[in-house]
């Protein structure tokens, strides 16, 4: 977790959240009102967040001690307590629901990529990313999968070449795309190309790929395409696939699967937070 630009991220929710001031808690509270305020979830499944909840207090009074019950990729039970958080109540009230925000969205991200993990247990298949994050929160998501078990794809436009349909289409060819991509490219970067028939696959082969995405194949396709993909190019499937499927498409042979709904349909895990004591 990159620390500098998460407390930047919690400057601006906190911005959005606070303006100029929490009327409500302000106006009930002294800053000498102490309390202790309690992470408890409400269902099972895989916890990750632990840096939000330090941070985001600790961005709003250094005086409020956090102490992490459970670490990022544990899994917890209904009930159990994340974290305690204890210091001025105006300042734990401030930062409650922007850190069960985030946790609430993280935990289900790493909740859901654990369970497809366990569908293809057995496999030499891993599950992946991709772009399909919510904007803003793109470092945040791509974590919170790593931390239930799967890898990360590109992290946006500037760190890989990922040639699409519609490149294809502007471009002419996978070849006239490739050519164009690698005759500027410094030698660090991979070139991935997306395709749908076995003619665009040979294509894709021969104008030199390092990274070949199936697109919308049957995993009986692509055990049938794998055989034509020298072992120097990485292969990936992508696109229909859910937690009902992936293990045929692991069983298939391919290297990397593609899962947008990792992020871009996540369900928030249940998280919530309860006052302990207040002095």
């Amino acid at each position: 977790m990159n620390i500098i630009k998460l407390r930047s991220m919690l400057n601006d929710f906190y911005l959005e959240d606070i303006g100029d001031r929490d009327l409500t808690s302000e106006l009930i509270f002294s800053s000498e009102n102490m309390g202790e305020l309690s992470f408890v979830a409400k269902q099972s499944g895989v916890f990750c967040g632990e840096w939000i909840i330090r941070e985001g207090f600790h961005l709003l009074d250094h005086n409020i001690q956090v102490q992490i019950m459970v670490q990022d990729g544990t899994n917890i039970e209904k009930g159990q307590i994340i974290a305690i958080a204890k210091g001025a109540v105006v300042h734990l009230l401030k930062g409650e629901r922007v850190i069960l925000n985030l946790i609430q969205r993280m935990s289900g991200i790493a909740t859901k990529t654990a369970n497809i993990m366990n569908l293809i247990e057995g496999t030499n298949t891993k599950i992946c990313d991709t772009r399909k994050t919510m904007p803003g929160l793109r470092v945040l998501d791509k974590y919170s999968v790593r931390v239930g078990g799967g890898a990360n794809h590109r992290n946006g436009l500037y760190d890989a070449v990922l040639i699409k349909d519609n490149h294809i289409a502007f471009a002419g060819s996978i070849t006239q795309a490739i050519s164009k991509v690698k005759a500027g490219l410094g030698h660090m970067v991979k070139v991935e190309v997306e395709i749908e028939t076995k003619e665009q696959l040979l294509e894709a082969i021969e104008a030199g790929a390092d990274i070949i995405m199936f697109d919308n194949r049957s995993p009986h396709e692509i055990s049938e395409w794998l055989l034509e993909v020298p072992d120097r190019i990485i292969t990936e499937a992508s696109g229909n696939i859910t937690s009902k499927n992936v293990r045929e498409y692991a069983e298939s042979g391919v290297q990397y699967i593609s899962l947008g709904s990792l992020t871009h349909s996540v369900e928030a895990f249940d998280i919530s937070a309860k006052v302990l004591i207040k002095y």
